[in-house]
């Protein structure tokens, strides 16, 4: 190489060293997070009316691993998280974010290869007389080397057939930093895959057992209803007796208008209901079979809690999180190694000629070349300086993502586990709650009757007997949801059966 040559590709790459030690500053140190706690905040309950069992464990993750065919006992919804599975709109949308990602990482895998193109071109080109290719060519013409065939022609084409390529070298790394982040978004979305469907499998339990739930509500109303017209029938006719005023009669009326319209509004949250999870399983509205009764539903026997680092690291949306961090720590390398000088090859071979009648008589016509380009950006680095300052920001976004991930699924876990075991607590009492008022309700009817009893007493006792119901029927609701909330934020629900996880 000249000497010229040699001095210049020097000084451009001392030139774009020292302006990226200027310009280019080490990335900010990411802030310290807080411990997290070692263990779940939980006491040891043993219900007495109950299967569900709380208690301290070394290995947290057992109740999540479960595969969820085996956590719900009930065939109809194990059939109804099978459709949601395979049609659900969100989760095929989250399948093609996976084809993007993937493809995303064959774009990067393909920036480190040569690009080779096929090429084949003419063009014709007249020089003026004044110019250094038209003296050059007229001067060459009156060579006695020249003759024949070599005469250059004017208008001069020029002939080309073969192969171009253009080959950055990775000197700093960059692209290979490009590529290791498109991989790591791919094992990140993947994960999303996986979050998805743990949400999917939640949100369709949770459904359920609030559609059972609402179920059970319309029974307890119904049947409390035949008790406010029995009672409203003897009401009236005390009435006609003289036993009773009109007074009674109509606050026994209103309370059964009252109850039938609590009918009514149940019957408006089954329809709605209904819709939310004919939603989620991808199809249009229809009616939704639940042959077993919330009642009679079976509660997991044994729910086990440990260490967090056994447990919250299982959760997709965690290990998402630290994949995408991971990614931006590589987005941030190949930001800044794009201030450094890139090194760019591009060879060519071929047949080129200016006359077509010779294009193919080689070894004459037969062409090739390389050249070596070193290139580094020396002004007017603002897209460079943009790029690596959203970089940042986005490695830092992603940290923070990654905390936040860890603490919501500690949040939750503890949340869930007091909940299931207080809502164990507040089930047994209110069954006695029940039992108490209705047998309140048997003797207020009776004391009634004989004329010791108030109606207000008997009205009273009625509605505190529907509320007790309604209110006994919410808290089995709660215990199935706190189950559920439980097993998807230890991250459950998305390993296969087949995967022995």
């Amino acid at each position: 190489m000249p000497r010229f040559s040699r001095s210049v590709l020097s000084f451009l790459t001392a030139a774009s060293l020292a302006a990226t030690g200027c310009r280019v500053a080490a990335p900010p140190a990411l802030p310290r997070a807080a411990a997290v706690p070692l263990v779940f905040p939980l006491s040891t309950v043993t219900p007495r009316t109950d299967s569900v069992v709380m208690a301290p464990a070394t290995d947290s993750a057992s109740f999540a691993r479960q595969p969820w065919r085996e956590l719900f006992a009930d065939p109809n919804l194990v059939s109804l998280i099978d459709t949601a599975l395979q049609a659900n709109p969100d989760l095929r949308i989250t399948l093609q974010r996976i084809e993007i990602a993937r493809a995303d990482l064959l774009l990067r895998r393909g920036a480190l290869l040569p690009q080779v193109e096929g090429v084949a071109s003419a063009s014709v080109e007249r020089f003026g007389d004044y110019t250094l290719n038209g003296i050059g060519n007229y001067d060459t013409n009156l060579s006695p080397n020249i003759e024949g065939k070599q005469r250059i022609p004017t208008p001069t084409p020029d002939f080309f057939l073969g192969l171009r390529s253009s080959w950055e070298i990775d000197l700093w790394g960059k692209l290979r930093q490009r590529r290791q982040a498109a991989y790591l978004h791919l094992l990140a979305t993947e994960r999303g895959r996986h979050l998805v469907q743990t949400q999917l499998v939640a949100e369709v339990a949770r459904q359920y057992f609030t559609l059972l739930s609402y179920d059970n509500e319309l029974l307890v109303l119904r049947k409390n209803q035949q008790l406010q017209e029995r009672a409203l029938d003897i009401v009236g006719t005390l009435k006609r007796a003289g036993r009773a005023n009109e007074l009674a009669v109509q606050q026994f009326r209103a309370q059964l208008l009252r109850t039938r319209a609590l009918e009514a509004e149940t019957q408006q949250r089954v329809a709605a209901t209904e819709n939310t999870l004919n939603r989620l399983l991808g199809r249009y509205p229809r009616p939704i079979a639940r042959p077993v009764a919330l009642l009679e539903q079976a509660l997991p026997n044994r729910v086990m809690a440990g260490l967090p680092a056994a447990t919250l690291l299982r959760r997709p949306d965690v290990r998402q999180a630290e994949l995408e961090l991971v990614a931006t720590r590589a987005d941030v390398s190949a930001a800044r190694a794009a201030f450094l000088p890139s090194l760019r090859l591009t060879p060519y071979v071929g047949l080129n000629a200016y006359r077509a009648s010779v294009l193919f008589t080689t070894p004459g016509s037969l062409a090739y070349g390389l050249l070596a380009g070193l290139s580094a950006p020396l002004f007017n680095r603002a897209e460079l300086q943009a790029d690596y300052r959203r970089s940042v920001a986005g490695q830092q976004i992603a940290y923070s993502t990654y905390q936040k991930a860890i603490q919501v699924g500690f949040e939750e876990v503890t949340t869930n586990l007091r909940g299931i075991e207080n809502y164990q607590r507040v089930f047994e009492l209110q069954q006695q709650e029940v039992e108490a008022l209705q047998q309140a309700v048997s003797i207020s009817d009776d004391l009634f009757k004989a004329n010791y009893a108030t109606y207000l007493e008997v009205i009273s006792a009625q509605r505190s007997v529907l509320e007790a119901e309604l209110n006994l029927t919410n808290t089995r609701r709660q215990q199935f949801l706190q189950l559920i909330d439980l097993y998807r934020a230890l991250g459950g629900g998305w390993t296969p059966v087949a995967a022995g996880e």
